[in-house]
């Protein structure tokens, strides 16, 4: 594995680029003052076996639907019916979503971890900083396996055309809005919120940015703002988080798709792909495939494994258990009441006294790699780490 140190991007200038959370907790830096070097061969070999997994996340969200396992998946009931709503219909696209994957490099396999389908973060750091931090050292900033930009501007068009071929988007886009929304009071969900909302602007659409508390919402008459109507809502908030906190907001969203009136983005079904017991559903469906780690809703027996549960985030309520059930790592967290699943141990690719977890963004296809350096449970301190291809 190849890591190569290199001079970092100075907090003013990550500031300049809109990236102010360069700095964690415990006042380090949250970007990496290193590059991780890969090859031709290893970058196609992470965007060929993220379009594969791609492929498999719908033929397992088709089971979940025709067997009605939402219970399995942790799924709350209320948000089922605007599950199943969105599937049918190919108005609701899926934007974007990322992969975790453990392996990678220096000839170890491939393996899926999980799937953040829904609300993903690091979007900004792969779609802005990686190119930044290459051009500031020296490097042939084109050397990356990093066309994130543009496919989210490619992806904003399908929402319209809804197909492969994206050069008919004026003719059938009709002044259609998209009004984007996050949570007040969090820096980094504003600013991404705001770079997606730029790339659909630079894809021809009409777009406003407000907090989730401003939009209006109305059964009937559908989406608003300051008195303005869109078509669509981009909201950075997870699925759950709407089902289980607002379950008033799940109902009216519910009948704001049925009567067809506005479309959500991403939509509810990524919160089939969003829960990690669908792991289970994958083994189950495509057993011992390459890419694949053995997961079950039990201890797997004589194995290491990871605990983990359905909902969880940043290696929250996370446990590695040895062959025998025993935990030799452990993060608390406030996930532990939603169901969970075993996946087999795969170990992150290490260098050192660090690990590095691969993510690729899929937006339509695979788009974009980064790598988080940390622990073996990578948590809220973990770093972003850029990559360059050799």
């Amino acid at each position: 594995m190849q890591v190569l140190k290199v001079n970092p991007l100075q907090s003013k200038d990550l500031e300049n680029l809109g990236l102010s959370w360069h700095t964690d907790l415990d006042n380090t830096p949250y970007v990496s003052d290193e590059v991780v070097e890969i090859s031709e061969s290893e970058a196609q070999a992470y965007y060929d076996a993220a379009n594969e997994l791609y492929d498999m996340f719908v033929e397992a969200g088709q089971y979940v639907i025709d067997n009605n396992l939402y219970f399995d998946l942790g799924i709350p009931f209320n948000l089922v019916e605007a599950i199943e709503k969105s599937w049918e219909e190919e108005v609701h696209w899926h934007l974007y979503g990322r992969f975790d994957l453990a392996g990678g490099l220096d000839g170890v396999p491939i393996k899926l971890l999980e799937f953040n389908a829904d609300t993903p973060t690091m979007l900004y750091e792969s779609a802005i900083i990686q190119w930044a931090l290459l051009k500031a050292n020296g490097f042939d900033e084109a050397l990356q396996f990093n066309n994130l930009y543009e496919a989210l501007k490619d992806n904003f068009k399908r929402v319209i055309t809804l197909g492969e071929d994206i050069s008919r988007f004026d003719e059938f886009y009709e002044g259609w809005g998209i009004l984007f929304s996050s949570i007040q009071g969090s820096d980094e969900e504003e600013k991404t919120t705001k770079l997606l909302e730029t790339i659909a602007k630079e894809a021809g659409f009409r777009t406003k940015f407000c907090y989730a508390h401003e939009a209006v919402l109305n059964a009937e008459e559908g989406l608003s703002f300051e008195g303005e109507n869109y078509e669509f809502w981009f909201k950075l908030i997870p699925w759950e988080s709407i089902a289980i906190d607002e379950p008033e907001l799940a109902s009216l969203i519910t009948a704001m798709i049925n009567n067809k009136n506005t479309i959500f983005l991403n939509p509810a079904y990524t919160l089939l792909f969003q829960s990690k017991r669908i792991l289970k559903i994958l083994w189950d469906l495509y057993p011992n495939h390459p890419l694949l780690l053995e997961s079950a809703y039990k201890p797997l027996l004589n194995k290491k494994q990871v605990k983990k549960h359905c909902f969880g985030r940043e290696g929250e309520s996370v446990s590695i258990l040895d062959a025998k059930g025993n935990p030799l790592v452990k993060k608390e967290g406030a996930y532990s009441n939603f169901p969970e699943v075993y996946q087999e141990f795969a170990s992150l690719n290490a260098y050192k006294d660090n690990f590095y977890q691969a993510n690729i963004f899929y937006a339509y296809e695979a788009c974009a790699l980064g790598f988080r350096k940390g622990g073996e449970i990578l948590d809220n301190m973990s770093k972003f780490v850029s990559h360059k291809i050799r």
